[in-house]
């Protein structure tokens, strides 16, 4: 089973690392939020509801934006 890529505020971090806002579509958002948790930490809410969490360092990664985890 493939580990969750994307997420809402209130879910549990599953790694530490930095996570970014992203469009819940893939789409790039205009000065998103940006924070740093730790394995455990819950997600703040996101500026607005179409907006979730991904980790930063996949955002270098193929297919990212494909996988909706859910």
């Amino acid at each position: 089973m493939a580990e969750q890529s994307r997420f809402h505020g209130g879910e549990k971090a599953p790694n530490n690392g930095v996570y970014i806002e992203k469009g819940e579509t893939g789409s790039n958002v205009e000065e998103p939020q940006q924070v740093e948790l730790n394995a455990g930490d819950k997600f703040p809410e996101t500026e607005n509801q179409d907006r979730v969490w991904v980790n930063k360092r996949d955002l270098s990664r193929p297919g990212v934006d494909d996988r909706s985890g859910h």
